[in-house]
């Protein structure tokens, strides 16, 4: 062991811990902002337009996104494993995250700002840098947040304001439909240059202060190459890190069929079109202040109680929409409200606790694999939404639902409201059925960093000790 090198990253890491105020925070999470004024857009809109104003073959599109939301997966626990091994003048993430950002930059001048003629080549390498940009970013970033601060409870902060930045991002995105609608309406070319405007804005500021936020250590020197068996293993022989990530994807698979049925329910259940966009913009708009609430929340009652309360309270307001009928839409904006006071709080809790887990794998057997458990956390996220339309959508259809007919029948619509209230009621409260009784509170972690503190000084001390 280097431990001349262990002592000047051990004081290096009491700094950073000392000065992680709230602008330093906001610093390492500015990322989020572009990242998700993206990820709607880069979905919804952008293969819409690409296809109907560039005669872009819709068929060659989707197969170009599943191959690009394919690869984004699979990088994210290799880039994962890899930087937590990376040694740099410049540290273990901030590489990663320059070389991330970078290639997000460029796909999204790919894809908002496409020029006449551009063809599915074009559209591939765009898709491709952009999936790839988003992955190294949000990974990393990921990463380095859960690793930047040993205090139970400043983790929970951390994640709050990302969830907060994020929210902010949404809301500013779903404006930008209206805007453009107020100056051409269906101009397809003016929305992607309003949504590629907008992120470009805040990438090129949001790279900058995260890269210059916080301290980065480099990974030590005699750490151990990327060992696939070794990462495998690291991932499912640990229970607590699997019960997590079986949680985020059971809370972004009910999050996935909300959103995968929103727009039926509110155009042919309710029959009220003009809602379609502002139904989103409603709920985001108070996913904003939903941060702060679950924050305040967590710091109370520790992350795990704090998680099993946010999906308890998802469950029983989805629940509510089996009491909605075609003439009770005031309700279903009473029962919208509710889910964006409690957007993301899950989410929020279970970010902030995979970091904790790293820290008990790092005290029982001295690895450090933030960036790897983050790394999967990451896929659990994206596997989520996969897993709603590839269950939601079949059921709907099951109930004789058919999106293009002129009418449906009252049997397929009540299976619409069925699933779309079901679905996610489900997917939280099991959710919480994973988490509850988690035994990583903040008592409990304490003392698992005071067990990494104690083994880190020693070897601290015996860097200060001449060699013979």
């Amino acid at each position: 062991m280097h431990y001349q090198s262990f002592a000047r990253q051990r004081l290096s890491q009491h700094q950073s811990h000392r000065k992680l105020d709230a602008w330093r925070m906001f610093r390492l999470n500015a990322l989020a902002i572009p990242i998700f004024a993206a990820a709607q857009p880069a979905v919804a809109f952008v293969p819409a337009i690409l296809a109907r104003d560039y005669g872009i073959p819709l068929a060659g599109l989707g197969l170009v996104y599943l191959i690009g939301q394919i690869a984004n997966s699979l990088l994210d626990p290799v880039i994962g494993a890899l930087s937590d091994r990376t040694r740099s003048r410049f540290g273990r993430r901030r590489p990663w995250i320059a070389a991330g950002g970078l290639l997000f930059t460029l796909g999204i001048v790919m894809l908002f700002f496409p020029p006449h003629g551009a063809g599915l080549l074009w559209v591939s390498v765009g898709v491709f840098c952009y999936y790839a940009g988003h992955s190294i970013t949000l990974t990393t970033v990921l990463a380095w947040s859960g690793e930047i601060s040993g205090n139970y409870d400043d983790r929970t902060r951390i994640s709050s304001q990302f969830t907060l930045l994020s929210a902010v991002a949404l809301v500013l995105t779903l404006l930008l439909p209206a805007v453009a609608d107020q100056l051409r309406p269906d101009d397809g070319p003016l929305r992607l240059t309003l949504f590629g405007t907008l992120i470009l804005v805040t990438a090129v500021p949001a790279l900058l202060l995260t890269l210059t936020g916080v301290p980065d250590r480099s990974a030590p020197a005699d750490s151990e190459p990327f060992a696939f068996g070794k990462s495998i293993k690291a991932i499912f022989g640990n229970p607590l890190l699997l019960r997590v990530l079986a949680a985020d994807a059971a809370v972004t698979a009910g999050q996935g069929v909300r959103t995968a049925l929103l727009l039926f329910v509110i155009t042919l259940y309710f029959h009220r079109p003009e809602w379609a966009a502002g139904f989103f913009l409603l709920q985001y708009a108070f996913g904003v202040l939903a941060g702060p609430i679950w924050q305040r929340i967590g710091l109370v009652l520790g992350k795990g109680r704090a998680a099993v309360l946010a999906e308890v309270a998802q469950a029983v307001i989805n629940l509510g929409l089996v009491f909605l009928t075609p003439d009770r839409f005031g309700l279903m904006v009473f029962l919208a409200i509710a889910q964006g006071l409690t957007q993301s709080s899950g989410n929020l809790m279970l970010r902030s606790m995979v970091a904790d887990i790293a820290d008990l794998h790092r005290a029982e057997t001295g690895e450090d694999r933030v960036g790897l458990y983050y790394s999967v956390f990451s896929v659990s996220m994206k596997l989520g939404p996969a897993l709603a339309f590839g269950i939601a959508l079949p059921l709907v259809t099951a109930f004789g639902f058919n999106p293009a007919a002129a009418t449906n029948t009252p049997t397929a619509l009540n299976g619409l409201l069925l699933v779309f209230a079901l679905g996610p009621a489900l997917g939280h409260a099991l959710a919480a059925v994973l988490v509850s009784r988690f035994p990583l509170d903040a008592s409990r972690h304490a003392e698992i960093r005071r067990q990494i503190e104690a083994r880190d000084d020693v070897y601290a001390a015996a860097a200060l000790v001449p060699a013979e």
